[in-house]
């Protein structure tokens, strides 16, 4: 008898862990093939439902169906992110044209999609809950811009569409990884001249990790960054640098290029099928911004403030560098290096000497602490549950009323791991039948050492994961596709962003940065120089990201994306915007995962740009309270992390502040206008 397959079975595990211990790949394509019948079979039998149409029979239907096939698939899909491997990347490789063929003939059913309109075209006489009537709409909305709407053929041109671009997403992003885990650059100890120790650990462990002697630079970027920020060896930075940014761009099977001008002509006529001139527009017809002028009026708004301070900031590097003896033109790859510089001048402040206080478990526990003041959570860590990887952490979340989630820390970098750092979901909140508690993760991609150190920039990237994880954990709604992180993809940026505030509080710095070996708090003086260099290096910070927003909107508004030779209009793009050629962009188009490896991101970029005008302009509500805890404001806070997508954002944003958003703090805390 085979053994059972446990994504088939109930997971009795408490809180409704997965049983990671006992999944294994080839578990995978007959549980997707069994759950995707069955998930047909519901769909099927909402299409048929001899009853007439109404919210209880077509929309609620439609929300208790597919369980299992999103069941199965989150937990696919955060594995192929979180461990990788031959074996999953293969599967992805299989599944993702399956699974988007899928989600395809459900969207494009007609005759379920005939049952939501006719519910939709009675909204008005139906008295429906707020909750209801939104999810009704999104619903109906949903079809819309799949193709429901459309004629045969148009409908099967859309099936084509969405199966190609899946198989294109998975490439791409899998061409990246691959890329950076086959790069690495060996040193030797005569190579470290400017290396602080705790570079120098996590260089000795990546060495080690690939079964080498002394030390290497990867191109993970919690190794690549502080390399080119502290190496004094200029051709070693360069070497590093040119790897970092070649990412995608290797002629041979893991190019990139050649997927772009694919992925983004698809995307055009997937557009232009459903009455849009373009992609951009297409996407942002739903979202805050509502339109492609008003995500980049806001972009425009930054650009040109953002280049004159950076020019600014090069003329002081560059004074630096003379002093120094070097008298050549900046490069990309000395930005970092004489910014560090600059900063211990003009600021008194050593990334070597503020690390050695920002250890991560302590940092974590400042984030649950910080969680703890504001909503009333507590974070009790749980051995008992093991995760999918020994570094993952499991901990049950819990408030006044009991249990409120579980939530999974896996901070540290792995070969096969996906770059970067995220929040995910193993299961979202929902008590449509019945009170479903949700699974949350956070990745990040931090350098694993004894103890594990972070910069001020990691501490506040956890931050901002946590902030994202807190968004699906304080979740109260009744149906699953409004829960949690379910929400315009310009507005989910809005409480990771809002979060980072807390780590900046001197009062949280004061108990929870603390020296790895003597435990003494990090001094007062040290803090007062950490936060008034906050400005620093701001127009270098603001010019490397808004570049690639505005690129990632120039390349989905393109006429003719077909025909782009993606190298020469990358080139050219940034030189018509001016883009300053010290700076380097932020994503090139080749290793662009938050836009190419899916599409969630896509014509999107700008929203971090969006969200960080709530957020500054969000936290001065604490700021007007004179409480960064102030119970009642955090109290509303908490009313917007908990609706998920059960309200117009907008509205969620002025219930919270009392008013619109402003861009003044916005402009004010990146030190591009005067205060």
């Amino acid at each position: 008898m085979s053994e059972p397959n446990p994504l088939l079975e109930p997971w009795t595990a408490p809180f409704g862990m997965p049983p990671f211990d006992r999944i294994r790949p080839e578990h995978f394509p007959p549980a997707f093939e069994k759950a995707m019948a069955a998930h047909l079979a519901e769909i099927t039998a909402i299409g048929s439902n001899a009853a007439a149409p109404d919210f209880a029979n077509t929309i609620e239907a439609l929300e208790r169906s597919g369980r299992d096939l999103g069941r199965i698939g989150a937990l696919f899909s955060n594995l192929v992110f979180s461990l990788g491997g031959e074996a999953l990347e293969a599967l992805d490789r299989e599944m993702s044209p399956k699974l988007a063929q899928h989600g395809m003939r459900v969207s494009l059913d007609p005759a379920v999609f005939a049952r939501v309109d006719a519910v939709y075209r009675q909204r008005h006489a139906l008295d429906l809950a707020e909750d209801q009537m939104r999810l009704l709409e999104r619903t109906h909305l949903g079809f819309i811009r799949s193709g429901a709407a459309l004629d045969t053929a148009a409908r099967e041109r859309m099936t084509a569409i969405s199966e190609r671009l899946a198989v294109l997403h998975t490439q791409f992003g899998q061409n990246v990884v691959h890329d950076e885990a086959a790069w690495h650059l060996p040193l030797a100890e005569s190579d470290l001249e400017g290396i602080p120790d705790f570079l120098r650990a996590g260089m000795a462990r990546a060495a080690a990790e690939r079964g080498l002697e002394g030390f290497v630079v990867t191109l993970l970027r919690s190794l690549i960054e502080p390399f080119l920020t502290f190496s004094a060896r200029r051709d070693l930075r360069q070497l590093a640098y040119q790897a970092w940014i070649a990412r995608g761009t290797h002629p041979g099977p893991h190019d990139n290029r050649p997927l772009i001008p694919e992925i983004l002509s698809l995307r055009a006529e997937r557009a232009r099928l459903l009455g849009y001139a373009s992609f951009a527009e297409f996407r942002l017809a739903d979202t805050m911004a509502g339109t492609v002028e008003a995500a980049q009026g806001l972009l425009a708004q930054v650009w040109e403030p953002a280049k004159r301070k950076a020019a600014a900031e090069r003329d002081r590097l560059l004074a630096v560098a003379r002093v120094e003896g070097f008298n050549g033109p900046l490069e990309a790859w000395d930005w970092r290096y004489y910014a560090e510089k600059v900063r211990r001048a003009d600021y008194a402040l050593d990334e070597a000497e503020l690390k050695p206080y920002f250890v991560f478990d302590n940092i974590q526990h400042a984030a649950f602490d910080t969680a703890g003041r504001l909503f009333g959570l507590s974070f009790v860590l749980r051995p008992d549950l093991p995760g999918y990887h020994p570094d993952v952490r499991t901990y049950e979340v819990r408030d006044a009323s009991g249990h409120v989630g579980l939530f999974l820390a896996d901070p540290y970098a792995r070969a096969d791991k996906r770059s970067g750092a995220w929040m995910s979901s193993y299961r979202d909140q929902e008590t449509l039948d019945g009170d479903v508690p949700p699974i949350i993760v956070n990745n990040n991609n931090f350098a694993k050492s004894e103890p594990t150190l972070l910069s001020f920039d990691d501490a506040e990237t956890l931050f901002h994961e946590f902030g994202h994880a807190l968004h699906g954990l304080l979740s109260q709604v009744r149906y699953p596709s409004q829960s949690g992180t379910s929400v315009r993809r310009d507005f989910v940026e809005l409480p990771s962003q809002i979060f980072e505030h807390w780590i900046s509080l001197p009062e949280t710095l004061r108990q929870y940065a603390r020296h790895h070996e003597t435990g003494v708090p990090i001094p007062d003086e040290l803090i007062a120089r950490l936060l008034s260099a906050r400005g620093f290096n701001q127009g270098f910070a603001t010019v490397e990201y808004t570049s690639s927003a505005l690129i990632d909107m120039a390349l989905h508004s393109h006429p003719a994306p077909e025909t782009l030779d993606i190298g020469r209009f990358e080139k050219e793009y940034l030189n018509g915007i001016g883009m300053p050629r010290e700076i380097g962009i932020r994503h090139r188009p080749a290793h662009f995962q938050h836009i190419f490896a899916g599409s969630g991101y896509a014509a999107g970029y700008y929203s971090y740009l969006w969200a960080e005008v709530l957020d500054a302009d969000g936290f001065d509500a604490f700021t007007e309270a004179q409480n960064p805890f102030d119970p009642a404001t955090a109290a509303r806070l908490r009313v917007l992390l908990s609706a998920g997508d059960t309200r117009d954002p907008m509205k969620l944003y002025v219930d919270f502040r009392g008013r619109a958003p402003s861009t003044t703090p916005l402009l004010r805390s990146r030190e591009l206008v005067e205060a």
